[in-house]
């Protein structure tokens, strides 16, 4: 497991670019919302502790983790954003309707990577059940949604540096 030995909540914040001067979309997903709202403070709250301003984290919900490639061109295309971080859940079920929503949500935002000079971060948990998601939205493996912001305030710079 690739987050059994880390914790996904700990950065250090003197190697993290100040994000004071940076803009910052989350699409969030509905469905799941006990998860997505975690992973949404999460990545909010780290956006925040590195410098950015509340009025520049912009946020939009989308109904489910396949929405999320749609609000994301629509946020890259109509808000000036120097990142956007995609916030999902989708838990294992009974069929494989989880593959297709899987595959099709990682795929889509890779597409938008490729396609837009914005970089959208994948923070869409693909667990096997509520206990793996719950460990990695704020409990014992820490926050996807902080590393994602991470991620985030990294890739903006490295897209305005470039």
């Amino acid at each position: 497991m690739a987050t059994e030995n880390k914790n996904l909540s700990v950065y250090d914040k003197n190697k993290i670019p100040n994000a004071k001067n940076l803009r910052f979309g989350i699409v969030v997903s509905e469905w799941n919302g006990e998860i997505t709202e975690a992973l949404f403070k999460g990545a909010e709250d780290a956006l925040l502790d590195c410098g950015a301003l509340s009025e520049n984290v912009i946020r939009w919900n989308v109904p489910g983790s396949f929405e999320l490639t749609f609000g994301c061109k629509k946020m890259i295309q109509t808000e000036k954003v120097d990142a956007i971080v995609a916030i999902g859940s989708v838990i294992r079920g009974e069929t494989s309707h989880f593959d297709f929503v899987c595959s099709a949500t990682a795929q889509g935002i890779k597409d938008l990577n490729v396609a837009y000079d914005v970089p959208v971060i994948f923070c869409v948990l693909t667990d096997d059940n509520i206990e793996q998601s719950r460990a990695r939205s704020g409990g014992k493996h820490g926050n996807k949604g902080t590393e994602a912001a991470i991620a985030a305030i990294q890739m903006a710079v490295l897209g305005k540096e470039l």
